[in-house]
């Protein structure tokens, strides 16, 4: 009997952002985005959790391998985000304002070609223990 099972793995790192329209003067990135507008930027410890769900293979159990899971997410996001400042130091961030929800997509996008194509994918990022997102919703 097939039945469908969700896998999570939670990963952890840190980075430093500035939320900041270059379209608008300094007055109104600061109404927008208030402190996270602020010119020395400023760090977050991001908690990341990968949602896999898909069909448990009949011969291993296994939705995915965890340990494949966790390699994965070191070699495209870890090494890619980790103590980084995502504005200055990454090509993902340099024309696009790296806001959680932003991120979540960019890390979806970076892991969905990696995730065979008939299992779902979904990304939860934490910014701070109470504000969090969901991509896709």
């Amino acid at each position: 009997m097939q039945y469908k099972t969700s896998i999570y793995r939670r990963e952890h790192f840190n980075a430093a952002h500035r939320l900041f329209n270059p379209v608008w003067d300094d007055s109104k990135n600061a109404d927008v985005f208030g402190k996270c507008a602020l010119a020395n930027y400023h760090g977050h410890n991001y908690e990341l959790d990968v949602k896999i769900t898909g069909y448990p293979d009949p011969e291993t159990g296994y939705v995915m391998d965890m340990k494949k899971l966790s390699d994965l997410v070191q070699r495209e996001i870890h090494t890619r985000f980790d103590h980084k400042n995502l504005n200055l130091d990454t090509v993902e961030f340099r024309n696009l304002n790296p806001t959680a929800e932003n991120i979540a997509r960019v890390i979806y996008d970076l892991l969905r070609p990696h995730i065979d194509e008939d299992k779902d994918l979904q990304i939860r990022l934490y910014e701070t223990p109470r504000n969090f997102v969901d991509y896709p919703a």
